[in-house]
């Protein structure tokens, strides 16, 4: 097992390695009674069962540093939070009588304490977080210490800088802690400029060539997803402008708004603006444009081409067209069934957009509008489809 803590070691860079202590494994250590207390409180430290029962053990199996200091603990404690270290624990001795010995090399011993402490207490405290995450990360992944290991992600996560972020990426990525991949690689892709002058993206683009290509990916990926969202946003907004002005010019051709009305309806002088008159306002200069432009029959002025596929997508989605006070409704309606055959499957996907943004927009408004609306609609009788100016 420390053989493949020595593997994450050389993987990282210098800055962030999990670098060993010695190169002895089994180098002379001092005797564990002779330490001041935090290093060997796992001695006094024991399972539940045993807190239970009053039955305090001694400890039953050592574990070794880098630095060859022996950690006492219980073989029972370590087993049943760990598999990897149970696995270990099983393995025949060579020797019966020989002590247990669980050697955990390439982290600082300081390190592999707080691994212990957190096997018997469950807790790591924020000082040994700053100072050993990436190792505890390690080592977390390496034993199979799940509880640890959400711990070390969340906690490298919260602390991730411009400086250490490329560091805290290739680990995360050797230790299979995706939420910090992800998190890692987002704040690269939002501070590349100054990431890329960083040492840990130099030593990155010098011996991992493959990592700087699936930052490079992502990066080119976030920034599709960024485009395709902002055209998203355009595209809902324009369905729901024309949503809009299909109401507007339902409530002209209705109602009347400031300067435009049927033409059966008395103008008031006193009457105000409606409450959408920005778009009322500019469908009504259209409207004005429309009635006395002198083009229009011939197809050749571009604000006529806009009023008529204005009323053509009303017509489109109008569902009372015998009711409807809009001019031209009826016949653009049996217009439309003549040509169906032939129908554009853009104009199609345009009255479906236009019909869901509208569906949308009416679901936000309060439940009482929502009923209005319909009945408001429907108590115009028949009228001549024309505009008053």
């Amino acid at each position: 097992m420390g053989d493949n803590l020595n593997a994450l070691a050389r993987s990282r860079i210098p800055r962030f390695s999990l670098k060993k202590e010695s190169s002895n494994p089994t180098a002379t250590a001092p005797h564990p009674y002779n330490d001041s207390g935090a290093m060997y409180e796992q001695m006094k430290l024991v399972s539940d069962a045993d807190q239970t029962s009053g039955d305090i053990r001694s400890p039953d199996v050592y574990i070794v540093t880098s630095g060859g200091v022996r950690i006492p603990a219980h073989a029972s404690v370590l087993a049943s939070v760990s598999p990897v270290l149970e696995n270990i624990l099983d393995r025949p001795r060579k020797y019966r009588r020989s002590e247990k010995i669980i050697p955990i090399l390439g982290v600082p011993c300081d390190a592999v304490s707080a691994f212990v402490r957190f096997l018997y207490s469950s807790r790591c405290t924020d000082e040994e977080m700053e100072a050993y995450g990436i190792h505890l990360l390690a080592l977390s992944h390496v034993y199979l210490v799940p509880q640890l290991k959400q711990r070390c992600t969340k906690g490298l996560a919260d602390r991730l800088t411009n400086d250490n972020v490329v560091d805290v990426l290739q680990l995360a990525r050797l230790c299979d802690a995706p939420d910090l991949y992800i998190k890692c690689m987002r704040l690269i892709s939002n501070h590349f400029k100054t990431v890329e002058k960083t040492e840990g993206w130099k030593f990155l683009e010098d011996h991992d060539p493959h990592l700087e290509l699936e930052i490079l990916q992502f990066m080119e990926e976030s920034e599709s997803r960024k485009k395709q969202t902002r055209r998203r946003r355009e595209e809902r907004c324009l369905y729901l402008q024309l949503s809009e002005a299909m109401e507007c010019l339902e409530h002209i051709c209705t109602e009347g708004c400031t300067s435009v009305g049927p033409y059966d309806l008395e103008p008031t002088a006193k009457k105000g603006p409606c409450g959408k008159f920005a778009t009322c306002h500019g469908l009504q200069m259209l409207i004005k444009h429309f009635a006395t432009c002198k083009k229009r029959v011939n197809g050749g002025c571009s604000r006529c081409k806009r009023m008529w596929q204005l009323l053509r997508l009303h017509s489109s989605i109008c569902e009372h067209t015998d009711l409807c006070r809009v001019p031209l409704c009826r016949q653009f309606k049996l217009k439309a069934q003549h040509e169906k055959k032939g129908e554009d499957s853009r104009w199609k996907l345009l009255v479906r957009k236009v019909v869901s943004a509208n569906a949308m927009s009416s679901l936000s408004l309060p439940k009482r509008k929502r009923e209005e609306e319909p009945k408001q609609t429907l108590d115009h009788g028949h009228g001549i489809r024309s505009f008053t100016l």
